[in-house]
């Protein structure tokens, strides 16, 4: 019998993202200002920036939670997390102050190493890949030998 990725850990992988992205997203909307600083000069609009982002985030979790939508969920929330990783740059590079997060390398650094995985993450919870958890291609129920 092939191996196939836990449907179980993508559920639980699922839920915690989802609960990630609307926690963050609630409090983009609730506190926008707060987010201002950490916007780089070359974005127009940062208010409304802020503000579409977390409808973005909160429109991206209950995408994950709606079988109907999670896959299109998991490839908008992967993109996202590309686009908003220039911020993050912004913030660490330029030492940007956002209390309470700490101006250290100790948090920007994990930080910004994280971003591809956060991407990952929206991908396979969203059920677009199985990497690394994909059977092996000669297991794959999915491809039919020939003779």
């Amino acid at each position: 019998m092939p191996s196939r990725p836990s449907n179980g850990l993508r559920l639980i992988l699922r839920l915690v993202l989802a609960a990630i992205y609307l926690g963050a997203g609630a409090l983009h909307l609730a506190a926008a200002d707060k987010f201002l600083a950490i916007m780089p000069p070359a974005i127009p609009f940062p208010k409304a920036m802020v503000l579409f982002t977390g409808a973005c985030e909160v429109a991206g979790a209950v995408g994950l939670l709606l079988p109907v939508t999670r896959r299109l969920a998991g490839v908008m929330l992967a993109l996202y997390a590309v686009c908003v990783w220039p911020a993050n740059i912004y913030q660490a590079f330029w030492h940007v102050p956002a209390p309470p997060l700490p101006d250290s390398w100790w948090y920007h650094g994990p930080r910004l190493a994280f971003q591809p995985v956060l991407a990952w993450w929206a991908l396979y919870a969203g059920g677009v890949i199985d990497w690394p958890l994909r059977a092996s291609p000669a297991n794959s129920p999915s491809r039919t030998r020939r003779p």
